[in-house]
């Protein structure tokens, strides 16, 4: 499914950044599917709302797997790019994600510490328990906050920023994401999604210096609703 400008869900936007609630259906910057990158979209949209006569200047400061929803942002000039490039460089960015997984964790609330092997053949990270080879060090923070009668939901803060972290990580603890068939899941989602979301992310704008959280509603479907 192509990204189209009318159907794009803005949560924040000033003169140096944008902030979109990504669906799983979104690429964020083009692949070999040729569908229309986000970052296309998000040109277009700003486009249309101020009447530029030509392109307007987007960067992509950061990354969400495809079938991943929630918060993506996305810099209006080179130096807020750059800035909040560097932010993200140095973990100076807080994301929160949330997660619907298959099983109950034990315990369930603690941190969870691998080292990732990303195997390019597969695109899929494995988590090791011992250091091997080119295996990078992972770490991530857990929290179950709620459960319905047959998914447990997970708060989960990344403190590394490594190829499929959350999604290995949870996996190897036997914790597969709902339609997370790559890391476990029994049986995946009929529109390819998984149900982790990129909720809240927190960090210091890249001019004024202010402090800024955003947060992006979930998707509209039974397994999420079922925490309203």
């Amino acid at each position: 499914m192509r990204s189209t400008v009318e159907n794009l869900e803005v949560l924040y936007e000033d003169n140096h950044l944008i902030a979109v609630n990504k669906r799983s259906s979104d690429i964020v910057q083009g692949d070999k599917t040729g569908d229309q990158p986000l970052s296309e979209v998000v040109m277009h949209w700003l486009k249309k709302k101020y009447n530029k006569p030509g392109d307007a200047f987007i960067g992509v400061v950061h990354r969400i797997d495809r079938p991943v929803t929630g918060i993506l942002l996305f810099a209006k000039t080179s130096k807020a790019l750059s800035r909040l490039t560097a932010q993200f460089r140095d973990k100076q960015i807080q994301k929160t994600y949330w997660a619907a997984v298959c099983a109950r964790p034990e315990p369930t609330e603690g941190k969870l510490t691998h080292y990732l092997f990303k195997d390019e053949k597969t695109n899929k990270s494995k988590a090791l328990d011992k250091p091997q080879g080119s295996a990078k060090l992972s770490s991530l923070t857990y929290k179950l906050f709620a459960e319905s009668t047959t998914y447990f939901f997970l708060e989960i803060l990344p403190e590394t920023g490594r190829h499929h972290q959350i999604r290995a990580q949870l996996g190897k603890i036997g914790c597969s994401i709902k339609g997370d068939l790559k890391y476990g899941a029994p049986r995946p989602n009929k529109d390819g999604s998984i149900h982790l979301h990129a909720r809240r992310v927190q960090f210091t704008h890249p001019v004024s210096q202010e402090e800024i959280t955003i947060s992006a509603p979930l998707p509209v479907d039974p397994v999420w609703d079922s925490l309203s």
